[in-house]
């Protein structure tokens, strides 16, 4: 290897080492949009952090720049924002909280190495947080966890350590432990790095003033209520508070999981802190000890097997699609993540799925809707790539010389489903442009009869709340005005032949069946709707010599 070579080879090494890429799963309202303003606020890639519920001329946040986002206050849509951190070079990927809208974070999850799982301290675990938790499980992904509103009343922390266990069956280790909660929160402990943190404000806005973490030396010293305290006023409430924080370590030390990195990155168990994203408490402390534990980008599987980032080839796959981010020039761009060497402006590479050569020339670093032309990125980056011609689909590798074809980006079973009527028939054939691109992008999945056969598609979404992104984007961004009328099933599964001789035959017993229709997607595979869930249960039971899948098979040509 010559010197020029060896040089090359560090530096990416180092460039891979210092690289954080992630993203932050939640449940609706526990503050993941608040959450991801102030990580950028210390990033210092904003310089004033956005209100969720911002009206009229009042700033939006930094990650929803669709219209349908801002007049609804929630995100709709994965945001790729990037900021560096000493030393780090972080890549944070907002997704949204919203249920409806979680195939697009399943996607996401994909293209990232590790999680934050934010949970509001009144409300523990709920519903998308699990699902969106069991994604993370199923692909190993290491789970950092933030227990946020500590300035609110909120549940025992023990109780939702507790369910963290129960619940989503992974077992925790505090990083930090809160000193009251509520009206009497007074910050937290780092059982780390043995340091109070303390939450004080200004009075007036209720944000946390900047306070620089106090060394202890021992927790239980009698001058630690004096450091708590604003004043003689509520100095006899903090000696209560140091009393019950010590009892309250006592049983942390003897119950909880000693910290272990590896198990952490592992995804076996996870780090949790506490704070209030709101009031700026906690988030410095979580940023900081979060980017020194969690995962710089590692292996990713592909058919040609495990491949290293160092590996000095340049390869990536796409996970995201999106298109109009520029209304004023109805551009299409292709969210790639780099898996392995480094991108250059026009470097050669080649389609893994259409064997077509190309040359990257305009990759783009995106802050939300911004954007910059980048000169170069490295394993663990997502840059953008202006597809004009729409050649570059979900799930698609790219790679420099020797084939790399990374693993497929999986598709999720829709509960929703409809079909279409046209308002205006001179608009078809736009109409049928703008759903195929916004099928694309996942914004619905589509289906047509088994075999061909009718006109128009059968659209399905995971969340109802698509189906209206899908009909004011066709407008806005298409002129088409659609209607759509609910369909009565709640399920689809990807039929897969396992023992049957004639598995047409088999196939064809889903056209008679009331309860059930055979459709077929975009790879034209096998796919079965279902109206109920006793007859997904009747028809596994019935047909075993067929296996029914609920997530799409994986392509990876």
């Amino acid at each position: 290897m010559s010197d020029d070579s060896v040089v090359q080879q560090r530096r990416l090494q180092a460039e891979i080492a210092r690289r954080r890429t992630f993203a932050i799963i939640s449940h609706p309202d526990a503050g993941k949009t608040t959450l991801t303003e102030k990580l950028l606020l210390y990033g210092g890639a904003i310089h004033l952090a956005g209100a969720v519920k911002a009206k009229g001329s009042a700033r939006k946040t930094t990650s929803d720049w669709m219209d349908i986002e801002k007049q609804r206050g929630i995100s709709i849509s994965t945001s790729v924002l990037r900021f560096e951190y000493q030393g780090k070079l972080v890549n944070l990927l907002d997704t949204p909280g919203h249920k409806d809208f979680s195939e697009d974070t399943y996607r996401t999850l994909v293209a990232v190495d590790s999680a934050v799982m934010l949970i509001d301290a009144a409300k523990g675990v709920e519903p998308q947080t699990r699902k969106l938790f069991e994604i993370c499980r199923m692909r190993g992904i290491p789970i950092f966890t933030f227990i946020n509103k500590l300035d609110r009343p909120g549940r025992d922390p023990f109780d939702l350590l507790d369910e963290l266990e129960k619940v989503l069956g992974i077992r925790s280790t505090p990083i930090s432990w809160p000193i009251g909660m509520g009206p009497r929160f007074k910050g937290v402990y780092d059982r780390v790095a043995k340091e109070l943190l303390m939450f004080k404000t200004d009075g007036k806005s209720h944000v946390a003033k900047e306070i620089m973490p106090t060394k202890v030396d021992d927790i239980r010293s009698p001058e630690i209520p004096r450091l708590l305290s604003s004043g003689p006023s509520d100095l006899e409430d903090c000696k209560l508070l140091h009393e019950e924080l010590l009892e309250q370590l006592d049983l942390v030390d003897a119950a909880a999981e000693p910290m272990d990195l590896d198990r952490v990155l592992a995804g076996q168990l996870s780090p949790v802190f506490f704070g209030s994203a709101m009031n700026n408490f906690g988030v410095q402390h979580f940023l900081e000890t979060f980017l020194k534990m969690a995962p710089c980008p590692g292996p990713r599987k592909a058919v040609e097997g495990v491949i290293d980032p160092a590996n000095p080839e340049f390869s990536g796959f796409f996970f995201k699609i999106q298109a109009n981010m520029d209304p004023q020039h109805r551009d299409r761009v292709s969210f790639l993540r780099v898996g392995s060497g480094k991108y250059f402006r026009n470097i050669p590479v080649t389609h893994a799925r259409l064997k077509k050569d190309f040359k990257l020339n305009k990759a783009l670093h995106f802050f939300a809707q911004e954007r910059e032309l980048i000169e170069e990125a490295y394993p663990g980056d997502v840059i953008g790539m202006l597809d004009t011609t729409g050649d570059f689909r979900i799930g698609d590798s790219l790679y420099e010389n020797k084939p790399i074809t990374y693993e497929g980006v999986p598709r999720f079973s829709p509960e929703n489903f409809t079909t279409i009527a046209v308002g205006d028939p001179l608009r078809r054939k736009q109409m049928q442009q703008g759903l195929e691109q916004l099928s694309e992008e996942g914004v619905v999945q589509m289906f047509h009869q088994w075999g061909g056969g009718n006109l128009y598609p059968i659209l399905g979404a995971v969340g109802a709340l698509q189906f209206e992104v899908l009909e004011q984007r066709l407008k806005t961004e298409y002129k088409v005005d659609l209607k759509l009328e609910r369909m009565p099933f709640i399920k689809a599964r990807w039929i897969v032949n396992k023992t049957s001789p004639d598995f047409e035959k088999a196939l064809e017993n889903f056209r008679h069946l009331a309860e059930t229709q055979l459709v077929e997607d975009r790879d034209k595979n096998p796919v079965v709707l279902f109206r109920s869930e006793w007859s997904v249960g009747f028809v596994t039971e019935k047909y075993k010599d067929l296996e029914f899948l609920p997530v799409a098979p994986l392509k990876t040509v």
